[in-house]
């Protein structure tokens, strides 16, 4: 063996030892990243399931809070409906003094009670108008369900598609390292980068 083939010899070596030295780096870099983006995913699928939770919450008590709003509808029209009915006797000029006077104060109590089934704030919260049990505190405190309801759909659907996004950067960065390739990798990173970025706004929504 000549001078050179030792020389050529001890370059491969050096070359064969840089490569796997370069390799090893990359599948390390590549393993921490797959462990990052499991840990993101980790974290968006927690933020996931309690957005859920919020929102079959929130929509259980706008559906409860509109059934009140019925019934307080329905008592409120039977009441106008027996109120009509007296001013229609008091208006016929039939009746007694008796009767006048007992249909008066009825119909008085009849519309106080109509009054009230149309807004009846609750006193130790003034201010407040979702703070009562009448019609238009109802309204109020529905809509604001509806709203918790529509925001907590919001953030869910960016932490599903965060989830979708993590995944696939999982199994990209994974085919990577058993093909050491870096463009897989990089692909890998830039799905990762927006389930992580899905992820924070499904818990801010900064962006709706």
């Amino acid at each position: 063996m000549s001078a050179q083939d030792v020389a050529d010899l001890v370059h491969e070596i050096q070359e064969e030892r840089a490569d796997s030295a370069a390799n090893e780096r990359f599948r390390n870099r590549a393993a921490l990243l797959v462990a990052a983006l499991a840990a993101v995913l980790a974290v968006g699928g927690l933020g996931g399931g309690n957005a859920t939770d919020d929102a079959i919450a929130a929509n259980i008590h706008a559906s409860d809070t509109w059934a009140f709003y019925q019934a307080k509808n329905m008592r409120q029209t039977a009441y106008e409906i027996a109120a009509a009915d007296i001013e229609a006797r008091l208006a016929g000029g039939s009746l007694s003094p008796a009767q006048i006077a007992a249909d008066t104060a009825r119909l008085e109590d009849y519309r106080a009670t109509i009054a009230r089934y149309d807004s009846e704030p609750d006193p130790a919260r003034p201010g407040d108008p979702t703070a009562g049990e009448g019609k238009r505190q109802l309204a109020a405190l529905a809509r604001t369900h509806e709203e918790a309801r529509a925001t907590a759909e919001a953030r869910d659907n960016n932490f599903d598609w965060a989830e979708i996004l993590l995944q696939l950067a999982i199994v990209l960065a994974s085919v990577a390292i058993l093909a050491t390739s870096r463009r897989l990798l990089t692909g890998a990173a830039v799905l990762g980068g927006l389930g992580a970025l899905l992820t924070l706004n499904g818990f801010l929504l900064l962006v709706g």
